[in-house]
């Protein structure tokens, strides 16, 4: 089995279709595993609920998903992220709503645990540093723990009672052992490590490897598409930075 491993599209319809592309020429996968923040910031929230819904991904709630169906007060955004999360909530249907309203905060699928930010705090909390990976890995049971939020690829392994950090390397691999590990596969819409391609990664169950890799997609598209919405232009730019 393969598994697409994906978190933080973000609305960014041309970064998630970049991805579908590079997987199906790498070999394809079988099931998605998405880690939350489908929507907010970007141009496409409804489009990339409906081109996610096709995989019958396995999905947990992100803050921006919560945001966008009133259960996140958009006081605790920073002002442009709020203004981004009021426009896309006025974009989704119905059955948006439903989705996003039945998404969970926590899975596990195997050996790993999916949240969006971390097993403490599956909504809110960043998981940048050795300390506050230190205090989550009590926090789960299984192996390996995915996530996302910080939209920053990196591992977190917990090596006897120290825990050692690394930035996920592009065309990378990691091949998992006995060791418990956080992973994060870094973000599909909105890259924020300075690389400003779309990032993502795969885990292969017959040999127990996460592949990662990044893909460049039409940062001009969305920037476009996200002007003519009027949205904030921070948000517009940053693309262009992975920032």
């Amino acid at each position: 089995m393969r598994y697409l491993v994906i978190g933080d599209i973000h609305s960014n319809l041309a970064a998630f279709e970049a991805v579908l592309r590079d997987i199906k020429a790498r070999g394809g996968f079988d099931r998605v595993w998405c880690l939350g923040d489908v929507v907010g910031y970007g141009p496409d929230p409804h489009e990339c609920i409906q081109l996610l819904r096709q995989f019958e991904p396995v999905c947990v709630a992100g803050n921006h998903d919560w945001a966008a169906i009133g259960r996140v007060d958009t006081a605790d955004f920073n002002p442009v992220a709020a203004q981004a999360c009021r426009w896309t909530a006025q974009q989704l249907t119905p059955e948006d709503i439903d989705y996003l309203q039945k998404l969970p905060l926590e899975l596990c699928q195997d050996d790993f645990t999916l949240v969006h930010g971390s097993p403490r705090e599956p909504v809110w909390e960043y998981l940048m540093s050795r300390e506050a990976a230190q205090d989550n890995f009590a926090c789960f049971e299984t192996t390996y723990c995915l996530v996302g939020h910080s939209h920053v690829p990196l591992v977190f392994e917990l090596v006897g009672s120290s825990v050692v950090y690394r930035m996920f390397p592009d065309e990378g691999s990691l091949r998992l052992g006995e060791n418990r590990l956080f992973i994060n596969p870094g973000g599909v819409g909105q890259p924020r490590d300075g690389d400003p391609r779309a990032s993502y990664a795969v885990y292969d169950a017959n040999t127990k490897t996460v592949y990662h890799y990044r893909v460049e997609y039409d940062i001009l598209t969305t920037q476009k598409r996200m002007k003519e919405r009027g949205l904030p232009l921070s948000l517009i730019m940053r693309l262009s930075q992975g920032w």
